[in-house]
């Protein structure tokens, strides 16, 4: 292979010699001449070859059917409904781009390009046969004697395609002879040809020459001077000729040629028509010119100056002048102006300004726009945080330079608002959500209790003064609010402080004395030192405190009492000592088993038995120090100003991100020291050592000056001009504030937008034609007309000129280019004009009518005078062929006034709207409801039912009537509900509160939120219950009562009850009683318990004291102990039971295990002041025991179980934003200029799409208002007249219409009616869109035997290719017609052919056609198509499908009361049945016999009559009796007998030998029954009867 690229590369491949069985073999046993060649050369393809080849496509070939690929002959469909698949072709070659050659290889595209298919499918449309409409009506006779023909036509409406049937004759000739003539019947007629060619009359110096001869040469050359005054004097008056310089207006002459036709086509003799006076063969003319124009002008300068790579590209212009106009039908002037697009070229091109959208500042953040109308928060707006609303304003500027030193030059212009249609880019968001947060509480612990009394300062103990302090903690800082937390410690005054004391930590086992087993002995404490924080500290501090003596205890001998020991002392019945208050604590003991008697140690009384001790003994006097709040920062002078990081780090103060700082201040607060429930003491009376701080650093914000925009540019002075405006135009300008003052910094200025008039009014730039005077009357030359009869040199008619200029709409003159553009059509240079001859009657115009003093009453006149010489000739004073005056009467007006149209929208006063800073509109309190008005357009007629100007009826074109827009309110619901209690009582469980639905939202408020199913809507938060907060307390076991009471010993088995009491537990301990439920009830103590009481010189042993932890994991091998201790040793010869007790551990039982539990998150939980913004959801953590029993967080804590969850997190709440609208725009204009259907608009824009359960958008985003009804004037062509040939009967000649003023309502509905041309005289002279206004054309009127074609018709309606009402995709065409028209039966040979032409149209319309069918009328009816639109039409519906339009019968059926069926049999008509012959033919229709079955309501229902009814006879059944007759045909309509006669017939055999039978059976004699039998049929009936039953 080649390995460079392009062409001379070579393929190989292997060729081997193979057997028909597929195994190799030699290459001899193959014919060598057919060995495929094993080479070939190739083209190798590189990447580079892509631009030189590409894949060329050629046009796709007709459709061919499907079917023709397959059999090569075309096999239509029976019945064509949508079209025939179909399949076409192209060619496609690889080639090279530059010259179009093939490619050596195709390969080389493929290469690159996958080849593009070569067929495709498509659809062959069904044949479309030409529709035709239907016939006219028939001409009348082309002749009033002798034979004539008549026509009818119909045209054409949709044209032949696909393939489908050429158009029928549009045409229909028949003959008709109105009646013989009286003479011979004219043969002749004169035609008058068309006029030729406009021709200049010769010189009038070269046709007087040989008649100036022989006169005087004076008067033929004059001298040098005078010639050259007569030639200045003429160029002057070319010179003022107004507009002259721009036509050639050269007035000629034209012919005709006028001749005598014989009916047959020829033309004769002039003699051999008979007519007074031939038609005038001459008129003049003015010489065609056409239009001449200038060269175009040079190109404008590009509109755009600047580079812009993406932007919109700029316009050049170049024009040209008219120097001629067209005169005398010469070709209308081309286009004047040319534009094209075009972009500054060259170097140096300045880029683009450029401009973006600036914005203002955000202004506050408003939480009051999202507040429902409910919310109580709405009356006082203070303190509200979370989510809110905040919005700013945006203005275009011209965006800055780069570069620095222009930018600071053009500062001030970047800074200048524009126009904002200048920013092209999308505008930024004007409304945003914002968030203000919220003020965290000071969240502080509980109280400690009191500590010891201690010295202030425990480094100067020379004071005597001591304080009792009891403290608690912040737990959350507060943020926000006040940001100050209440006082943290509270102080009592003390006497006797001290820094250190001894802590008794416990006391030793009581040791007897002397050495004893028992007796009094005594018990050592065990004893630490503290500091007054309770810390253990080195003993040596404690050196001057006193330290506790040894305790006086009692080990009881074994016939001694024994006591229990001391419970631990009570809670200090009073926080303080005061006058009436004394702080009490007791404990108790009881007796465990009492003395012998004899030799024992007695138990004490009941008394002794508790004990009574003083607590709390300081006086009820608590003072603290209380803080007011900071004050303002006030700048230190002291301290040099810094910037703000150095300044924060060295006030200690964060610097908050967006701040400024400029400087360090100082901020104070008072602080004093207050006595509780009294007040302000002296400072003395508070320990000075914890006394906060009054002075602080703080940092001071920057002052920030109010910051403005320069002034925009005025605005444009308004261009538009009203008529008879002359109030003064203003223009304004404005500059906008982009940053509030803050800080002290200086105040915006008061003006922000300016006003001025504007200098000068605005000009309407309008044009204008000017006419003026008319020139003289020019005739046709002499030597043209000298040869006519009666023709006059010096009068006739002529033809005359006159100048016409351009002027502007201010007076000014202008170019004609620039009437020709904007004006309307020029008025005519020329008009024909008639020089009178001596004895002709002169008259000036008409006058204009006078105008009517009256109405009904009054008349209006107009006049006219004789000229010159007719004042004098009695001829033109006969007033009754030259009248001088004219009277009408006035019109006798008088107008009703209606309402028309429909009512408008409820249409609010302006005004309406509440608005806040900046245009922010307050949500829910715009005022988009309440009461306004609806209109509805008033109409004036007159008495003919004409539309005239409402002022016409006293009205000011309006009825109005008050309306109401109902207000939206929103969903209201109850306020929450207090939070119900935890639903565990310890762990974690939930707690609820709740809203309910007060009123439903209606007229588009705020939807409410998801309600269940009793229309509630809840919040549920978890919540952790202190399993400790509620503990049993029970109090010591009372004095035991003994069931077997031995007298002696005192013992035995006995009871001992006590109290037990659920008590909320507190830092000091248990306090207040509560409900038992609210403690765990398996930990409840017992109340009561049955033992043995000791007897003397038994062992006594404690009470058991707690089980010991099982070991974990929990199993049964392990075990758990608990242990008492001997409290008295037995007497001789007894023993101490056992003081340990044990068991094994069992899960779930006595060993547990424990793990944590998280609970789900909460709802966002937002402050009590937000309304929705950023919040906080918690979870809980719950310690479980295995059982599944939440117990207290600690039985996990001693575990040291992983805590790895987060227990809050951020949420958000969604804002419920109110849609926002903008204001309504200012009113449209009419959107119609007259009638009675326009409207003013007015719309309104989405400014905020709402957000969660905000207020949706109103549904009317636009409002309207009727217009002022105002009659629609329009100028409306009469019909044509007939075409007149002047002065011959046929030929060549022309046809007239008139225009004429109408007025209608703009419905389009109704034509119209004829009202004054003065109605119309301010629009302007166009009919139906075209300014020029055509009053007359050349026809031609048909002489006797021509045969022609009718004019075209109009354009039929536009109709697609559809099939039942889908579009077959081919496009939408309109067709026109021109039928043919004869004269003379010799003469329909010579006829031209009929024509049709179509053109392409769009928005089709899809038509379906349908055969219709009349009544049968004897054997024939009628069958037609029709259109979708109900248009009866020739063609168009499937032949296939073609209903019967005959079915006459052979023979034919005349017989009385027969007819021809659809069958084509002869049948007979109703109530007559057919009797046919037996070789099936009709033989007579006889009357049918008639079953009468009554009905239920007829008196003779118990009546069956069969009768013979005569068909003509007239029924007198009963109204509702018709039709219940039945009528029985046994014969068909075909002569044979009917299916259903033959079963009767059957039924009736059947019925008779039933009847046969039956009558046997009864008359047969029966046999004498037997004895046993008759005994049988005593029994048989019931058998019967039940066999009966069994049967049915």
């Amino acid at each position: 292979m080649g390995s460079e690229c392009g062409p001379g590369g070579s393929q190989s491949r292997a060729v081997w010699c193979a057997h028909s069985e597929g195994w190799t073999t030699l290459h001899t046993n193959c014919d060598q001449a057919e060995r495929p060649e094993n080479q070939q050369s190739c083209f190798h393809v590189c990447d580079w070859h892509k631009d030189l080849y590409d894949w060329q496509l050629g046009a796709w070939n007709q459709c061919v059917p499907v079917s023709m690929r397959s059999t090569g002959v075309i096999q239509r469909p029976a019945v064509c409904l949508h079209g025939e698949e179909g399949i076409q072709t192209r060619e496609v070659g690889c080639v090279q781009k530059a010259d179009g050659v093939p490619a050596e290889d195709v390969a080389i595209c493929e290469y690159f390009e996958p080849k593009p298919r070569l067929e495709q499918a498509c659809l062959i449309p069904c044949p479309r046969d030409c529709v035709v409409s239907q016939f006219t009506p028939w001409t009348s006779c082309s002749k009033t004697c002798g034979t004539g023909l008549q026509n009818r036509v119909r045209f054409v409406l949709a044209p032949p395609m696909f393939g489908g049937s050429a158009c029928p004759n549009l045409t229909e000739f028949q003959t008709c002879q109105p009646g013989p003539c009286a003479g011979p019947e004219s043969l002749y007629s004169l035609r008058v040809g068309s006029w030729g060619p406009c021709s200049v009359p010769l010189p009038r110096t070269a046709r007087q020459a040989p008649t100036l001869k022989g006169k005087e040469g004076s008067e033929v050359v004059k001298d040098p001077e005078t010639k050259e005054l007569i030639k200045n004097k003429r160029n002057r008056n070319r010179q003022n000729r107004q507009g002259g310089k721009f036509w050639d207006l050269q007035v000629g002459y034209q012919t005709r040629e006028v001749t005598c036709v014989h009916r047959s086509g020829n033309a004769d003799a002039l003699s051999l028509c008979s007519q007074e006076s031939l038609p005038v063969t001459y008129q003049a003319c003015v010489l065609t010119k056409d239009c001449e124009v200038s060269d175009w002008t040079d190109w404008s300068p590009c509109s755009k100056d600047c580079y812009e790579l993406n932007g919109p590209m700029g316009e050049h212009t170049r024009t040209r002048r008219v120097h001629l106009l067209p005169v005398g039908g010469g070709a209308e002037c081309p286009e004047l102006e040319e534009k094209e697009p075009c972009t500054p070229q060259g170097e140096g091109v300045p880029p683009c300004i450029v401009y973006n959208w600036k914005t203002t500042e955000w202004t506050e953040c408003r939480v009051d726009m999202l507040l429902s109308q409910q919310d109580r928060r709405r009356g006082n707006l203070t303190g509200l945080c979370g989510g809110g609303v905040q919005n700013r304003e945006l203005y275009c500027v011209q965006a800055t330079s780069v570069d620095p030193a222009s930018s600071a030059l053009k500062s001030k212009e970047a800074s200048r608002p524009v126009d904002g249609d200048l920013c092209l880019s999308p505008p930024p968001n004007t409304t945003q959500l914002c968030h203000i947060p919220c003020p965290v509480e000071c969240d502080l612990s509980s109280w400690s209790a009191w500590g010891p009394c201690t010295f202030e300062n425990c480094l100067d103990t020379a004071a005597k003064k001591g304080f009792k302090l009891r403290k608690r903690r912040v737990i959350n800082e507060p943020t926000g609010g006040t940001g100050s937390c209440p006082h943290l410690v509270e102080a009592i005054p003390c006497d006797e402080p001290s820094c250190y004391d001894w802590l008794l930590v416990k006391l030793e086992e009581c040791i007897p004395d002397n050495e004893r087993e028992c007796g009094p002995g005594t018990q050592i404490p065990q004893v630490q030192c503290v500091n007054s924080d309770g810390e253990y500290v080195d003993r040596q501090l404690c050196r001057d405190a006193i330290l506790p003596m040894p305790v006086v205890c009692e080990v009881p001998c074994p016939k001694d009492c024994v006591l229990s020991p001391w419970a631990s002392w009570s809670l200090c019945s009073h926080t303080c000592s005061g006058k009436n208050t004394e702080g009490r604590q007791m404990r108790a003991r009881s007796v465990l088993a009492y003395s012998a008697g004899e030799g024992g140690v007695q138990c004490p009384n009941s008394i002794a038995l508790q004990e009574v001790r003083s607590c709390n003994d300081h006086p009820c006097t608590v003072y603290h120090w209380q803080t007011g709040p900071w004050g303002q920062c006030i700048e230190d002078t002291s301290v040099p100003p810094v910037n703000s990081t150095a300044a924060g780090a060295r006030a200690g103060v964060g610097v908050r991100g967006g701040d400024s700082s400029c400087s360090v201040g100082m901020q104070t607060r008072k602080v004093i020291c207050v006595r509780v429930n009294v007040g302000q003491v002296p400072p003395k009376k508070c320990p000075e050592s914890i006394r906060p701080e009054t002075v602080r650093p703080c940092l001071l914000p920057c002052k920030r000056d109010c910051s403005v925009t320069s002034y925009s540019d005025w605005s444009a002075c308004p261009a538009t001009c009203k008529e008879g405006g002359n109030t003064k135009r203003k223009q304004n300008r404005k500059r906008i504030i982009i940053q509030l003052p803050a800080n002290g910094g200086q105040d915006c200025p008061e003006v922000l937008t300016q006003e001025r008039d504007c200098e000068a009014p605005s000009v309407c730039l309008g044009y204008r034609w000017k006419t003026h005077k008319w020139r003289r009357c020019q005739l046709v030359p002499w030597s043209v007309r000298q040869d006519s009869p009666g023709a006059v040199e010096t009068c006739g008619p002529g033809l005359q000129a006159r100048a016409v200029s351009c002027w502007k709409q201010d007076g000014g003159q202008a170019d004609m280019g620039a009437c020709l553009k904007f004006a309307s059509s020029m008025p005519s240079l020329t008009q024909l004009c008639q020089l009178p001859c001596q004895d002709d009657c002169q008259l000036t115009a008409w006058s204009k009518f006078s105008s009517c003093t009256q109405d009904c009453v009054g008349v209006k006149t107009r006049k006219r005078m004789l000229v010159g010489k007719s004042k004098k000739r009695d001829q033109c004073k006969n007033n009754q062929v030259y009248p001088l005056s004219e009277i009408q009467y006035c019109p006798c007006n008088k107008y009703n006034a209606q309402p028309v149209g429909n009512w408008s929208d409820c249409i609010l006063p302006e005004g309406g709207r509440v608005e806040g800073q900046l245009a922010m509109k307050i949500q829910g309190d715009i005022k988009e409801c309440g009461q306004g008005y609806r209109y509805q357009a008033m109409v004036c007629y007159d008495q003919d039912n004409r539309l005239v100007e409402t002022s016409r009826c006293n009205s000011h074109g309006y009825i109005e009537e008050a309306c109401i827009i109902p207000c939206p309110s929103d969903c209201k619901l109850s306020e929450w509900s207090n939070w119900s209690r935890c639903s565990k009582s310890c762990g974690s469980g939930v707690k609820v509160r709740s809203k309910w639905l007060r009123e439903k939202p209606y007229n588009g408020g705020r939807p409410c939120p998801k309600l269940d199913h009793v229309n509630q809507v809840y919040e549920v938060v978890p919540c952790l219950s202190d399993c400790g907060q509620y503990v049993w307390v029970a109090e010591p076991w009372s004095v035991w009562k003994v069931s077997n009471v031995d007298l002696k010993e005192n013992c035995g088995e006995g009871v001992q009850t006590r109290k037990v009491r659920c008590m909320q537990n507190t830092m000091d301990g248990p306090s207040d009683s509560v409900e038992d439920y609210l403690c765990d009830p398996e930990e409840m103590p017992l109340g009561a318990r049955d033992s043995q009481l000791p007897c003397p010189e038994d062992c006594v042993l404690s009470d058991w004291g707690a089980w010991s932890r099982c070991s974990l994991p929990c199993n049964k091998i392990s075990t758990r102990e608990r242990t008492a201790y001997l409290i008295r040793q037995p007497g001789e010869g007894k023993l101490c039971p056992n003081t340990t007790e044990t068991e094994p551990c069992s899960l779930n039982s006595n060993c547990y295990h424990y793990s944590y539990n998280i609970t789900d998150w909460s709802t966002c939980q937002l402050s009590e002041r937000a309304v929705c913004g950023s919040g906080i959801k918690t979870r809980m953590l719950d310690c479980v025991r295995s059982d599944g029993k939440s117990v207290d967080l600690k039985f996990c804590e001693q575990l040291g179980l992983d805590r790895k969850w987060q227990m809050n997190a951020s949420c958000v709440v969604e804002c419920p934003v109110n849609c926002q609208l903008s204001d309504w725009s200012p009113w449209s204009e009419c959107t119609q200029t007259c009638g009675l259907a326009g409207k003013l608009w007015r719309r309104r824009t989405m400014l905020q799409v709402p957000q969660g359960d905000g207020r949706p958008c109103p549904l009317q985003r636009e409002q309207w208002k009727p217009c002022p009804v105002r009659p629609c004037y329009q100028w409306r062509y009469s019909p044509w007249s007939e075409c007149k040939s002047e002065g011959a009967r046929c030929g060549e000649g022309l046809r007239f219409r008139n225009v004429s003023c109408f007025v209608s309502d703009g419905s389009g509905q109704e034509e119209g009616s004829l009202v004054d041309d003065e109605m119309c005289g301010n629009l302007e002279p166009s009919v139906d869109g075209a300014k020029r206004v055509t009053l007359e054309e050349p026809c031609t009127s048909p002489c006797p035997g021509d045969c022609y074609l009718t004019d075209w018709t109009v354009w039929s309606p536009c109709q697609l290719s559809c099939v039942s009402g889908d579009d077959l995709g081919f496009g939408s065409v309109q067709v026109r017609s021109r039928a043919v028209l004869a004269q003379e039966p010799e003469n329909l040979l010579q006829c031209p052919e009929q024509e049709w032409e179509a053109r392409p149209c769009t928005e089709g319309q899809c038509y379906e056609y349908t055969w219709m069918t009349g009544a049968w009328r004897s054997s024939s009816r009628l069958v037609w198509c029709q259109r979708s639109d109900g248009l009866n039409v020739t063609g168009g519906c499937p032949m296939t499908a073609q209903p019967v339009a005959d079915r006459s019968c052979d023979p034919a059926c005349n017989k009385p009361r027969s007819f021809c069926t659809e069958a084509g049999v002869c049948g007979c008509e109703e109530r007559y049945t057919e009797v046919m012959t037996s070789d099936g033919l009709l033989d007579q229709c006889t009357v049918i016999p008639v079953l009468e079955i009554p009905t239920a309501g007829d008196n003779r229902a118990d009546v069956k009559t069969i009768r013979a009814v005569s068909p003509t006879q007239p029924s007198n059944s009963l109204p509702g009796r018709a039709g219940r007759s039945w009528f029985l045909q046994p014969f068909g309509p075909d002569g044979k007998l009917k299916t259903w006669v033959y079963g009767v017939a059957a039924g009736a055999f059947v019925l008779l030998v039933f009847i046969v039978s039956m009558t046997f059976l009864a008359c047969k004699k029966p046999k004498k029954p037997q004895r046993r039998q008759m005994y049988n049929n005593r029994l048989k009936p019931l058998t019967l009867a039940y066999d009966g039953d069994a049967d049915m």
